[in-house]
């Protein structure tokens, strides 16, 4: 038997499992898909990948508006990953949409079209920004059953930096933007043609990544005050450096994939060669036995692995975050080598 914060947090991830709040089996959604969008309306579009600066046309966040009912959290922490149930071998693949002050970051169609001809799950955390300056292509997401959507705060600040209502305000600001856009993709003429379909899209995100994976003790309570589940990943598949090829990511995350690994990566243009790595990898893990799921699938399928600090890769390294000209030396430094992997797959 389960006792204490264990048995809370069980109880906690099955309020995910409630309908609405994981991705749709039936193909539901895609009929409301299909209803709204051509092939060609959400396939990728030339240069719609790339950001732009300076643009501050989506800086405003919304302002106070009374958001979907929800209950706190009891459960403070980062779910890792997930210690599944039996011997299936499920991996649920996340990417982030974040999107910056003063930008407007782009959306990497290569990504979501490959995962859509392939059929595989994935989860996406979208910036309240982000949502705001590509609310097309959220609306797509909202209604293809093969995606969730989670919260990765508004603007993409280190959550670590902020207290008292600018720390309520960059979690909650995601959760409106979310909400007003289901709010009017629930008015559109090819909406009303497939009612019952709008109820299988969420009415509001449940899960939550810290930007930077960044957190602190203050920043986890204010999450979890929002009725929201923190989660990290246990696999970078460190994307957003230019020199990591595709080839460099696919045989990271061959290599250190295992049941239960929640995969981060990058589609809003600022992971590099991610759309790429995809063919080398999806392929591979398949024939490896594996299943693709999302996040909140991944929780029900077993008991989440929970940290009370975030981290990428060990305890403390994503502190350096709180000294960002120092990060940008660094990362430079970085960015003039390729990672060498072990070469374990014929490319």
């Amino acid at each position: 038997m389960r006792t204490g914060g264990s048995w809370r947090l069980l109880l906690a991830m099955a309020a995910l499992a409630a309908p609405g709040c994981i991705a749709h089996a039936a193909g539901q959604e895609k009929s409301l898909l299909d209803a709204c969008w051509s092939p060609a309306e959400i396939a990728a579009k030339p240069g719609e990948n790339r950001s732009v600066r300076p643009d501050r046309r989506f800086d405003a966040a919304p302002g106070p508006a009374p958001l979907a009912p929800f209950e706190p959290q009891t459960v403070q922490g980062v779910v890792r990953r997930v210690d599944v149930a039996g011997d299936r071998k499920l991996i649920a693949l996340t990417f982030d949409l974040c999107e910056q002050p003063g930008e407007v970051a782009g959306y990497d169609g290569g990504v979501i079209d490959y995962l859509r001809k392939e059929r595989v799950k994935a989860t996406f955390f979208a910036g309240g920004k982000w949502m705001r300056s590509h609310e097309e292509r959220v609306r797509q997401l909202m209604a293809d059953p093969l995606f969730e959507l989670g919260n990765h705060a508004e603007a993409h600040r280190n959550l670590r930096r902020l207290e008292g209502a600018r720390l309520a305000d960059e979690i909650a600001g995601p959760q409106r933007t979310y909400e007003e856009i289901r709010a009017r993709f629930a008015e559109t003429q090819c909406t009303r043609s497939v009612p019952q379909r709008l109820d299988a899209i969420a009415p509001r995100l449940s899960l939550f990544r810290f930007p930077y994976g960044a957190c602190n003790p203050r920043a986890l309570q204010a999450v979890a005050d929002q009725g929201l589940t923190a989660i990290q990943w246990d696999l970078s598949s460190g994307d957003p450096w230019p020199a990591q090829s595709a080839k460099a990511i696919a045989r990271l995350l061959l290599a250190r994939a295992r049941p239960g690994s929640i995969i981060l990566a990058h589609a809003n243009g600022k992971g590099w060669h991610t759309a790429a790595a995809l063919p080398l990898v999806i392929p591979k893990l398949r024939e490896m036995g594996y299943e693709f799921v999302t996040v909140s699938e991944l929780i029900a399928a077993g008991k989440p692995v929970v940290s009370a600090t975030c981290y990428d890769s060990h305890p403390g390294d994503t502190d350096r975050w709180d000294h960002p000209e120092l990060v940008r030396q660094q990362t430079a430094r970085q960015q003039k080598q390729e990672p060498q992997w072990p070469k374990l797959f014929p490319w």
